[in-house]
């Protein structure tokens, strides 16, 4: 889905469950062994780890060939295993610049609930 034709209020969406094997492959590579990403609560769940989550505005990014320069999150509220999530990720602001875009985008990730998880801002660039 690469292209430099994107404008200000363009929106972009992305919904997944991240599972419990998930979790522990990110585990594994990011060695973040925090118990509450180990040890179930009551309902048999996990807590994912807050960057897991922050995969799906990158995920959306990836499919505009956006490199990101300049990332900021805030983790609102825990995510669980088993647990949809979906992301909306919108254009704030493009400048032309030599060989592509500058892009400024903000992205909002809510859960079955409607409540929001994650926020994030970021400045990159697409190229042409």
């Amino acid at each position: 889905m690469s292209d430099t034709d994107v404008s200000p209020g363009d929106t972009y969406t992305y919904s997944r469950t991240f599972t419990r094997d998930d979790v522990e492959q990110f585990t594994e590579i990011s060695k973040d062994e925090g118990e509450h990403h180990l040890e179930t609560d009551e309902q048999g769940r996990v807590v994912v780890h807050g960057l897991l989550t922050a995969t799906l505005p990158t995920k959306l990014g990836g499919d505009l060939d956006y490199l990101a320069r300049d990332m900021v999150f805030e983790f609102r509220k825990p995510v669980y295993t088993d647990e949809e999530i979906s992301c909306e990720l919108t254009v704030l602001d493009v400048a032309d610049r030599n060989g592509g875009v500058d892009l400024s985008a903000e992205a909002i990730c809510t859960n079955e609930d409607d409540e929001v998880v994650l926020t994030g801002e970021f400045e990159g660039v697409i190229f042409e």
